[in-house]
């Protein structure tokens, strides 16, 4: 079936209390979708955010983020007055999110109304549901904060957690769980999907490293012996740094991936679809001393292969709903892999265009088993990635596309998405509605200004919806086109 979505991280909703939450404007969005035709609602991690506020490095891998939790929704059930709520400074008039603004006022909001709560059925059932990570998690968090925040391994006080900061962090957990399935239920009756997204790696400063050491590659005095990261290439000469600890594979095998069913199992409660980031680190990986200051003198290092994903099929069914960020340079063992799994795999349309050369992310090379992206979270937008182009790529570009001279560079590359063979087209928001550089989300490897962008009032409106109807429908991407088939 033929589908298409947007991209849109929760994050860059306009909601009240300086970033995007659960609230109305989550439901709003859902509503714009629905009117645009659209099947899925493509976002990034819901996990807290860890230092440099990326949502790909986080406290723990199930945890949802505090900041989306929606004031407005807790003055509603009574836990926060309108007058509380206003008191806080959370960087309301500010263009973008500011994330220092947040952090000393978000959990200040969420005690007074923890003050309020009265433990319930319903609170007890989602403790109980989820206390295979949620009791590793409230203590891990409860524990930094009794050692000034510090990074688990420089801790001096590693016992008995105070059991009102543990509560505090399952109330938060509580009502994130609460306010998403919700938003989530209201999407999918709305015939919307969620897809999320899960890095490929988590951590070292988390619930995950912290509570279960012996799945990573750690020494006597619990420090990582490598760490993860990209080779060198056209982009980064020195390769890409991430710094997360590797897995030990072969004690993972050892107990048929049990770490990594239960990973899985809750993302595919939490999303109707999975994009899994950096795919090819299963099949090999970037492995860099720990100590390096680049990733210039790491190596390949053999990964778990099929051997993950066998026992995944076995536990969730052939068909588990996973799409495969297959970027990067490919290598044929890579390809075996991923055409064994049978996972869509993605295509960015700005990767196709290189001075007149083929490539494979052109529409005319994609089979239907793929997934087109205009660009992704760590792309610019379209406009803003056209003013860096050679004279030669962006020709080739506006010849490849057929370029009017009335069409703007964004919606051409939208409309090529929409109608190549994939069997998924996601389009970004910040494309669809025109904007530069001033856009973008994220740049690898840099620090200060990225995940940051909010989206305006007013922009998610009825009249984008019905252009992007329109061009669904022309597309054969609505559920109506499917079923007049």
């Amino acid at each position: 079936m033929r589908t298409s979505g947007i991209l849109m991280p929760v994050f860059s909703l306009s909601s009240k209390g300086g970033i995007g939450t659960f609230g109305k404007e989550a439901y709003n969005f859902v509503d714009f979708l629905e009117k645009a035709g659209q099947s899925w609602w493509q976002i990034l991690p819901l996990n807290p955010t860890n230092y440099g506020d990326s949502p790909y490095q986080s406290f723990s891998s199930y945890a949802g983020n505090p900041y989306f939790i929606d004031p407005e929704i807790l003055i509603k059930d009574g836990l926060l007055t309108c007058e509380e709520f206003a008191s806080f400074d959370f960087g309301d008039n500010a263009a973008q999110i500011d994330y220092e603004k947040l952090y000393n006022n978000r959990y200040k909001m969420l005690e007074i109304a923890f003050s309020r709560f009265s433990e319930n059925e319903e609170y007890h059932k989602f403790c109980n549901d989820n206390a295979y990570w949620l009791d590793n998690y409230v203590s891990f968090m409860a524990l930094k904060s009794a050692n000034e925040n510090k990074v688990w391994n420089e801790w001096t006080n590693n016992d008995n957690p105070d059991n009102k900061v543990c509560d505090f962090h399952r109330f938060i957990q509580f009502l994130f769980s609460k306010q998403w399935f919700a938003l989530k239920e209201y999407a999918n009756k709305k015939g919307i999907g969620i897809i999320g997204d899960i890095p490929i790696y988590v951590a070292y400063d988390s619930a995950d490293v912290w509570s279960e050491p012996h799945y990573f590659q750690l020494d006597k005095d619990m420090k990582p012996t490598a760490v993860a990261g990209c080779p060198p290439d056209a982009f980064a000469e020195d390769g890409q740094l991430w710094g997360n600890p590797l897995y030990d594979w072969k004690k993972m095998k050892a107990d048929n991936f049990a770490w990594w069913k239960k990973r899985l199992g809750y993302a595919l409660r939490l999303y109707d679809k999975v994009r899994i980031d950096h795919f090819r680190g299963f099949e090999s990986y970037w492995s860099v001393p720990f100590g390096d200051k680049t990733a210039k003198n790491g190596k390949w290092v053999k990964g778990p292969d099929m051997n993950l994903f066998r026992e995944l099929k076995k536990e969730f069914g052939e068909d588990v709903p996973i799409i495969a960020e297959d970027l990067g340079f490919l290598t044929p063992k890579i390809h075996r892999m991923l055409n064994l799994c049978g996972f869509p795999g993605m295509k960015v349309l700005q990767f196709a265009f290189s001075s007149g050369k083929d490539s494979d992310y052109l529409p005319h090379n994609y089979n239907k088993n793929c997934v087109v992206y205009t660009g992704t979270h760590d792309n610019d937008t379209v406009l803003g990635w056209s003013l860096g182009l050679s004279e030669e790529d962006l020709k080739m570009a506006k010849d490849y596309l057929n370029l009017s001279n009335n069409e703007e560079l964004n919606w051409s590359m939208i409309r090529a998405a929409m109608m190549s063979v994939a069997d998924t087209c996601i389009l970004t928001m910040q494309d669809l509605i025109s904007l530069g550089s001033e856009g973008r989300i994220n740049t690898p490897s840099t620090l200060g200004e990225n995940w940051k962008w909010r989206i305006s009032d007013g922009c998610i409106n009825d009249w984008l919806a019905q252009i992007l109807y329109d061009k669904t429908k022309i597309a054969f991407r609505l559920k109506e086109n499917e079923e007049q088939a």
